[in-house]
């Protein structure tokens, strides 16, 4: 219990500052990325920077993994955060965890449990999509026979990929393009189920509402006026 105690006052007091990290991480890795004609030495200091919070990333994970006293099995039940620390452009997507934690912190919620899951799911889309097209585009704008050769290429292919429809219209050519492209199917489909389970489960709440007479309250509302 103690551990437990440690732990969890760590990751109260390293949220939001490593949430601000991974904005700033992103950030740094878009404009190396996008801002081609910045002078090297700018190119230099903006790479120093992202390193910089993937190191504090990596800090972080080894702190909880020693005060959670799990050994191999926090690797397991940790995947994201392990994920992160191989690939540091899936940290902005925490930010969903740091919302929920200001919430509970606060002791209220703002929105419904279905309208939550709606809104962290696209701002999980929007992160990975986000990531993933700067990503893709920094393995293939100089690749031979690469098809995705600007950015407006990467949005439009990252976004046919997330969806799960894949034109083929464009694809990455290389291994490092094509691993980040598993990556987000994956994440399309889990985004996917995600957001059709929400939708069907409050579709079957208002039928149920419906066929019984006044139902319980939904998460976050008062009870049925009478």
């Amino acid at each position: 219990m103690h551990e437990d105690s440690r732990k969890l006052r760590w990751e109260e007091r390293t949220d939001i500052p490593l949430a601000i990290a991974s904005l700033v991480f992103l950030g740094a890795y878009a404009v190396h990325v996008l801002a081609r004609t910045l002078p090297e030495a700018v190119h230099v200091a903006l790479l120093s920077l992202a390193y910089t919070c993937w190191a504090l990333f990596a800090l972080d994970y080894a702190v909880r993994w020693r005060l959670s006293r799990q050994g191999p099995r926090f690797v397991r039940r940790h995947l994201l955060d392990t994920a992160i620390v191989l690939l540091p452009l899936l940290r902005p997507v925490r930010i969903v965890h740091t919302y929920e934690t200001v919430e509970r912190r606060h002791g209220h919620r703002r929105l419904s449990l279905h309208a939550r899951v709606m809104a962290y799911t696209s701002l999980s889309a929007g992160l990975l999509g986000f990531a993933g097209a700067l990503s893709v585009y920094h393995q293939e704008r100089g690749a031979p026979h690469a098809t995705i050769r600007t950015f407006g290429d990467a949005v439009w292919w990252t976004c046919s990929t997330l969806t799960t429809v894949g034109y083929g219209d464009v694809a990455p050519v290389t291994f490092r393009g094509r691993l980040i492209a598993v990556g987000l199917m994956l994440c399309g489909v889990a985004l996917l189920g995600a957001v059709t389970g929400s939708f069907s489960s409050l579709l079957l709440q208002r039928f149920a509402r419906g066929e019984d007479g006044p139902g319980l309250p939904e998460d976050g509302e008062g009870p049925p006026e009478t």
